[in-house]
């Protein structure tokens, strides 16, 4: 049988495959229909310092080939996960990583501190596509300094795998996976959301409660495949790719374009069993085409 396992940084993963933060809740949600210990990992829902209550409804709709989303982060804080959620998910045999969101490096570093007490949680994500309150709500992600400032923060204060999630709504995403490889980022992943919009033309307003909102699924897979090639090209850390990967193909093409691992996100939301069905379809693939191991075919489209 061939090799599906690959590592980022001192993280292993017994096969490439993630689910994506935000569309598979603390994974418990999606235990009746997957078997959450044949995945690689799954990436629970955004973690902040405090609890949010996030965004007004309507905050989903969906797009030809996707959705758009602007739940706002709505999460109870990261004492409530570390007290109620952790003790759920820390006898999986599987990795089990945290996204911690924030609106300062003080907020990222100290929700980051909070979780690396956590002797089973053995990694976080951070979401720099949030605002900053400091410069009148950009993202930190949108500049390669700003980007910095954050990985900068959480790593003197983290000491496990960090991986960062870029944001693709920037000019070069290389220079802002540059700027946290050299703040000391274990790994980047890519891409988050692009920023959409739908209008309701009936009603004569946008279809969100906040006008705007992030786009996910299959219509952004080919932004997503060319970031992930450019980004592999840049840094010498793991990349792990996600946007619009619904099959086992579509993994395999990001592998392809440098991805060491892949995280599946809003194919959840179509069948709950998606993530576990390609991971499967990646070894099945593999064995029929005589490949031993995952890193064969990592990086081979130049």
């Amino acid at each position: 049988m061939p090799n599906l396992s690959v590592s980022i940084a001192s993280l292993r993963l017994k096969n490439p495959v993630l689910t994506a933060s935000g569309t598979f809740g603390y994974g418990t949600e999606f235990a009746p229909f997957v078997d959450l210990e044949a995945l690689g990992g799954f990436i629970v829902k955004g973690t902040t310092l405090h609890a949010r209550e996030g965004n007004d409804y309507p905050r989903m709709a969906e797009t030809p080939s996707g959705m758009l989303n602007c739940v706002g982060l709505q999460n109870k804080g990261v004492d409530h996960f570390c007290t109620h959620i952790y003790p759920t998910l820390r006898d999986l045999d599987t990795n089990v990583i945290v996204n911690v969101s924030g609106s300062s490096p003080e907020d990222y570093a100290e929700c980051a501190r909070r979780i690396a007490a956590l002797e089973r949680i053995p990694a976080i994500e951070l979401n720099i596509s949030c605002p900053n309150v400091r410069q009148g709500g950009m993202a930190f992600g949108v500049t390669a300094a700003g980007a910095a400032e954050v990985v900068r923060a959480v790593r003197w204060a983290y000491p496990k795998t960090l991986i960062v999630k870029l944001s693709p709504n920037v000019t070069d995403i290389a220079e802002i996976a540059r700027a946290v490889e050299a703040e000391g980022a274990d790994s980047v992943s890519l891409i988050n959301t692009l920023l959409g919009m739908a209008i309701d033309i009936e009603r004569r307003r946008p279809v969100l409660s906040i006008t705007t909102g992030g786009l996910s699924g299959p219509a952004v897979r080919p932004v997503a495949l060319r970031m992930v090639w450019q980004v592999a090209r840049a840094v010498k850390i793991p990349v792990i790719g996600l946007g619009g990967i619904c099959t086992a193909e579509d993994a395999i093409s990001f592998i392809m374009a440098g991805a060491t691992a892949v995280q599946v996100g809003t194919a959840n939301f179509l069948d709950p069993r998606a993530s576990q069905r390609i991971a499967q379809g990646i070894g099945e693939w593999m064995e029929s085409h005589g490949v031993e191991s995952v890193e064969e075919i990592r990086g081979v489209v130049s």
